[in-house]
């Protein structure tokens, strides 16, 4: 869960720094923000060492935020409705795992993890974004990105500073808050995304090294767009179901005697399948597979073949379906509309159980592509779609 969101009227930066003089009768020090992301391909490789590729989005989270010194953070959230909803605030030596419940688990799992390193100075915090929540595009790994930049920040230290921990270090804080503090078992892919990438690119990262590259994605040049759309659906199963899924694929990994995955070659898929349970086989096909899918569509992207990615999103989304059994009705309707209605290809994006698909399509058929989706949804009864075209565009870092 993240806190709700700001979707009108003043951009995400601007709305937490007014916000902030509204509540606190004073400006804040600054603003830092962070965007969500759409991972274009590359799902469920990332806690097994892989390979992914995401870009960010221009929705954003900001983070308004002045110190104190009384090591007592104080959070506040801007909602759609313009209301400000308060978390109740934590001394940052007191806290724990389990300590804080609901949205403000996540920045008081930032300060929790930054305290580690040495950052233990109080802060108040104003947040406002436009990231939607529920669909996938890692709202809640914006919030805490722009919160650590935030902390970090008011002790002094910006992202062009050489004294501040690199973007692969945050990230890796980031992933102990979800991890070690909120509980959720999420790998690298998300808060890397958010931090390291760069507009009208695509992020090319080995999880396993850090090693990242910025590869060119300017789908506009070839008269193409990503239409994401949000299935404003989000399974119960979905959190037992995700790390069922990983303990699955670290249990295969130890009974191959292999420190993850990634380690199986794509032409030594076979022997390596023949050595495991049957219940373990899907999810070690759909990883393995996917790893090469992703580093297809690098070469293609590299090759300037954009247009020719369109196979290697479809049959990620079937392996998805299929062997990582992770899609849900509603996905599954979004993607199949989508490339009957002109998509060179389509598939779901993010965790799964709900969440967003996105389409490769002309810009001539973006408009006919998200009103044959929606009325697809209202035939099957369904709560309408949210569908907008996503441009990849830059990480986090300071605003104001």
């Amino acid at each position: 869960m993240s806190p709700a969101r700001h979707e009108a009227g003043l951009p995400p930066a601007k709305a937490a720094f007014e916000s902030f003089r509204s509540v606190h009768g004073r400006p804040p020090t600054g603003v830092w923000s962070a965007p969500g992301r759409v991972n274009l391909i590359g799902e469920h490789t990332d806690y097994n060492d892989g390979f992914v590729l995401p870009f960010a989005l221009p929705h954003r989270l900001a983070a308004a935020a002045s110190p104190r010194d009384d090591q007592v953070l104080t959070v506040s959230t801007l909602g759609s409705d313009s209301r400000l909803q308060e978390a109740a605030p934590v001394r940052i030596p007191d806290l724990r795992p389990g300590s804080v419940q609901g949205w403000g688990a996540y920045p008081a799992g930032v300060a929790w993890v930054l305290r580690d390193h040495g950052f233990d100075r109080g802060a108040d915090l104003v947040l406002a974004g436009d990231v939607p929540t529920g669909a996938g595009l890692s709202s809640s790994h914006a919030l805490e990105c722009a919160v650590a930049l935030a902390l970090l920040g008011l002790a002094g230290l910006e992202l062009d500073d050489p004294r501040t921990p690199d973007r692969m270090e945050i990230a890796r804080w980031v992933q102990r808050v979800e991890n070690d503090f909120v509980g959720a078992p999420t790998g690298l892919l998300d808060q890397t995304a958010s931090l390291r990438c760069s507009e009208s690119h695509v992020l090319f990262l080995d999880v396993r090294s850090g090693e990242a590259e910025q590869v060119p994605f300017d789908s506009a040049a070839l008269g193409l767009r990503i239409l994401v759309i949000d299935t404003r659906t989000k399974h119960s199963h979905s959190e037992s179901g995700y790390g069922e899924r990983r303990r699955g694929t670290e249990r295969a990994a130890e009974l191959l005697g292999l420190k993850a995955l990634r380690d199986i070659p794509f032409d030594g898929l076979g022997p390596a399948l023949d050595r495991l349970p049957a219940e373990l086989r899907p999810l070690v096909r759909h990883v393995v597979t996917e790893n090469q899918r992703v580093l297809d569509t690098v070469a293609l992207l590299r090759a300037d073949r954009l247009a020719e990615i369109g196979p290697l999103l479809d049959a990620s989304h079937t392996s998805m379906r299929d062997d990582y059994r992770i899609s849900t009705p509603e996905l599954d309707l979004a993607v199949e509309v989508a490339r009957e209605t002109g998509a060179l290809g389509a598939r779901m994006t993010g965790g799964g159980f709900g969440g967003s698909a996105i389409a490769l399509l002309p810009e001539s058929a973006v408009a006919a592509a998200g009103q044959a989706v929606t009325a697809a949804y209202e035939r099957s009864g369904w709560r309408a779609p949210r569908t907008f075209v996503a441009v990849p565009s830059g990480g986090a870092g300071r605003d104001l």
